[in-house]
């Protein structure tokens, strides 16, 4: 990372803010809970994405790595990493080790989101399906992911959901025998009926009712809490309904889908709850800034230093 240009930048942020990087952790001294405020102590794993921090730390890839790992985030995430070149990929992983970053999902195959994928038991659509998989291991492995994203696709409007059902598990299942030799997860996320009409998989229990038909440790679901707001709302006690089965969070705040505080999701309790379960896993940020520029970055650093201050 261009560090002059960091200093550069902050200075420039603070005299317009009063606040500067750096700010949000020694304004007040101290969290909410009255312990002093120390960058880079969150109590979860936050995840933010590639263009999240792009106004303060630049347009290179690597440099906002290394913002985020400057501003305490521990993890990061990249929906589009299987798409980047070979080069890329090693350069993020290799800064990644260096900075402590966890590295989240990506996503593991292509989405069918208007015509039935792996929900009408089409061979041809499955084996496709599954050579996207093999091909994500070796993403995975070079970036050191544990965690790839699937989404089964649309519904098929000519056959019964528990068709349907079977044959998502059956691909599944495949999948699986594919992952669990290499310590892999693939997580399964259900999406809001509004963003995403059609699609079959919607809800937490349904989600269940697959990993428990599935049943390996290859097979587990990325309770979006933004997505499940909007479906079937109920947050906690839906959590805690599948928590065995979770192994992946994203959050977003609704309306909007912008970070924690913009919305009608109390996070402050969400994230506490997760917390005082022992979660351990990551908290993926897929959502976008409410505000442009560095005003907005910040503003997305101040939403979980707020949100996590339990």
């Amino acid at each position: 990372m261009n560090r002059r240009n960091f200093v550069k930048d902050n200075v420039m942020f603070s005299g317009a803010l009063g606040l500067g990087v750096t700010g949000i952790f020694a304004q007040s001294g101290k969290s909410g809970n009255g312990e002093p405020v120390v960058p880079g102590q969150f109590h979860l794993k936050y995840a933010p994405h590639l263009g999240m921090f792009k106004a303060l730390a630049g347009d290179d890839p690597i440099d906002q790595l290394n913002f985020m790992a400057d501003m305490g985030f521990t993890a990061f995430e990249d929906n589009g990493m299987k798409g980047r070149s070979l080069d890329l990929q090693k350069q993020m992983a290799a800064t990644m080790e260096k900075r402590g970053l966890e590295m989240g999902v990506f996503v593991a195959h292509e989405i069918s989101w208007s015509k039935p994928n792996l929900t009408n038991g089409d061979t041809s659509l499955r084996e496709k399906f599954l050579k996207e998989i093999r091909e994500s291991i070796e993403v995975a492995k070079r970036v050191n992911a544990k965690w790839m994203t699937v989404v089964p696709g649309h519904v098929d409007l000519r056959l019964r959901k528990g068709y349907q059902t079977a044959n998502v598990v059956e691909s599944l299942k495949q999948a699986s025998a594919l992952l669990e030799p290499h310590g892999l997860t693939m997580v399964l996320e259900p999406l809001n009926f509004r963003d995403h009409p059609g699609l079959f998989l919607t809800d937490s229990p349904q989600a269940y009712e697959i990993c428990k038909a599935v049943g390996s440790p290859s097979c587990k679901i990325l309770f979006d809490i933004y997505h499940q707001q909007i479906q079937e709302g109920n947050l906690i006690p839906n959590i805690d309904a599948s928590w065995e089965e979770i192994a992946y969070f994203q959050v977003g705040d609704n309306p909007g889908r912008k970070e924690p505080t913009t919305g009608e999701i109390n996070y402050l309790n969400v994230f506490k709850h997760i917390h005082s379960k022992g979660y351990q896993g990551i908290v993926g940020m897929e959502h976008g800034n409410s505000e442009q520029g560095k005003a907005g970055e910040q503003a997305v650093i101040d939403a979980y230093k707020a949100s996590d201050s339990f």
